[in-house]
Order: structure tokens, then sequence, then C-alpha cells
């Protein structure tokens, strides 16, 4: 059995996405996901299954489409690999709700800083699968855009330290 956190794309944020935790819970459930907890209402739920990444992927993600009426992004990372981008925030000494990792499918291209636009006083780096950001004026007002970061998710330090917790458990 390995222990995953899942991370949902745009779910419960802005008034898009309306998904009840408890369905979430459900879905995960049917899919034969174990030890099955959600986090805030903003899509993270940390289980156990005897499937492969892609494939416990493959199997929350056609539930949510059936559910939602349309498709549902999700990353999934271990709760090593979820550890593992705790540890390596370059903003560690920053405000950890200002900060956030953007979870990527993949490593960020290479070229991720040379397109960002309307940066201010965020700071920026590149991780293995994330692009870290430190909003030091809050994420409310920033201008910032990164186009690599189009089809990933975010959560702030706090909420990758808790379900790096729980998957450690």
């Amino acid at each position: 059995m390995t222990i995953y956190v899942a991370l949902l794309r745009a779910v419960n944020v802005g008034g898009t996405g309306k998904l009840p935790m408890t369905e979430l819970r459900r879905l995960c459930e049917e899919a034969g996901f174990i030890d099955v907890r959600t986090y805030i209402a903003s899509g993270n739920v940390v289980f156990e299954s005897k499937l492969a990444r892609r494939a416990a992927q493959a199997a929350l993600e056609s539930r949510l489409e059936a559910y939602a009426g349309k498709p549902v992004g999700v990353l999934i990372r271990t709760g090593k690999e979820m550890a593992d981008v705790l540890h390596a925030n370059p903003f560690s000494d920053e405000a950890p709700n200002r900060t956030v990792a953007i979870f990527l499918d993949g490593p960020p291209p290479a070229d991720t800083l040379e397109h960002m636009t309307g940066q201010g006083n965020e700071k920026v780096a590149l991780g293995k699968q994330e692009i870290y950001v430190h909003y030091g004026e809050g994420m409310a007002n920033s201008k910032l855009k990164i186009p690599a970061a189009k089809t990933g998710t975010a959560r702030n330090i706090n909420t990758i330290a808790t379900l790096a917790e729980w998957a450690a458990q």
C-alpha cells in the first residue's frame, strides 16, 4: 500500500468547482482507496491505495468527471514526495501562509522564469515538479503571471506541512 496525497485543481475556489468534501471522500472510497481523509475544502485528500500513482490518479479523475460533468485536474504525490516539497522550500524563512508551491505534472520548463510577467516583490524559484512563490504582500493584489503554472495547483506551506504530516502517520 502506498500513501498518496491528491491535490484537486480549481475546487471550491472563487465560487467554481463546488465539491463537498464528504462527496470527495465517498468518491475516493468508491475507487477502493482506504483511510481517506480530506483537509480543508479546497480539494486535498490523503489516502492509501494498492494502485500505482497513474492508476490511482485515473480512477479519481474518472469519478470526479462523472460527478462534476467535466474534467477535474488531479495531481498526486506520495507522502514522501510531499515531505520533500516541504523541505525543499527555498523560502523557509518567509511567512508560510504567503509562500506556495505550485504543483505540476512534471518538471517546470527551464525557461519558466523568463516567461513570467507582472512580477513585483514576489520571489520565485523552481523545484523538481513545483514552482515556489513567496508573495511578500500576499496573493490578493499580486499581478504575477506564470504561464508554466497554468495547469498546476497551488498550496501554501501550512497546507503542505499538514498534508505531509498526515501522510507520514
